[in-house]
């Protein structure tokens, strides 16, 4: 089989941020374009414009935040293929965290750890047969399973009914992975109110409708970001936007 090598400059336009012209950083896509950028980049581009900044489509016209996400299989490739990219992230991400005096969260832990891990065996010359490789991974993955993402970063809710068509919840108070989604906690509502359907419901924070797609610590950093927790967030009936 022929194989032909390709220089990291000839890719470069496919794995850079268009905003700041660096390496996409939690790479995130316009779902209308599938334009890619980091997400603090188009966070803050959308807080005064609607439009995709390459192609200059409409996102929304009022809530342009609800229709971009996290694009997991970009940023994967980006850090394949920018050698020691992620771990110098991981490492600016921890420094910035002891610079504030906070516990750096629990998924920039794991990723740096397991970053290190393997440098380190590659470093080391260390190599395994495939079938350790995978047997090691399917005890890792089922450790994961069992952990339910109590190792994640957590966040602290407030779930809040502002509607008269629907009742409160007996327990109001909830922490869980901050990788959940608004998705979880409409699908977490939906049974607990015996709801026949989860798409009845808006989830708020600040009076604004949040996409189904966001993860809660994409909301606490672009909606909750200097405010004490626990994140207040309100639930209603769904009202369709014109």
């Amino acid at each position: 089989m022929l194989t032909r090598k390709i220089k990291l400059w000839d890719i470069n336009a496919h794995i850079t941020c268009r905003l700041c012209n660096g390496y996409l950083i939690d790479a995130t896509t316009v779902t209308e374009c599938l334009h890619t950028f980091c997400r603090s980049c188009l966070v803050k581009y959308l807080e005064e414009n609607n439009t995709c900044p390459t192609c200059r489509i409409v996102i929304h016209q009022s809530h342009p935040l609800q229709y971009i996400g996290h694009d997991r299989t970009m940023q994967d490739i980006v850090y394949k293929l920018v050698p020691g990219l992620q771990e110098a992230e991981m490492k600016k991400q921890r420094e910035f965290y002891h610079k504030l005096g906070m516990e750096v969260p629990g998924d920039i832990k794991g990723e740096t750890c397991s970053t290190k891990q393997h440098l380190d065996s590659h470093r080391n010359g260390e190599t395994k047969a495939d079938e350790n490789l995978n047997k090691e991974t399917s005890e890792e993955k089922q450790e994961e399973d069992n952990d339910y993402h109590r190792s994640d970063e957590q966040v602290s809710i407030c779930l809040e009914c502002n509607s008269s068509k629907l009742r409160g919840l007996k327990r109001k108070w909830i922490r869980c992975s901050a990788q959940a989604t608004v998705l979880h906690l409409k699908k977490f509502i939906a049974k607990k109110l015996n709801l026949s359907s989860f798409n009845e419901l808006d989830i708020l924070c600040n009076e604004e409708i949040l996409g189904k797609d966001h993860t809660l610590k994409f909301v606490v950093v672009t909606r909750w970001r200097f405010k004490k927790a626990p994140l207040l967030l309100h639930y209603r009936p769904k009202m369709d936007l014109l």
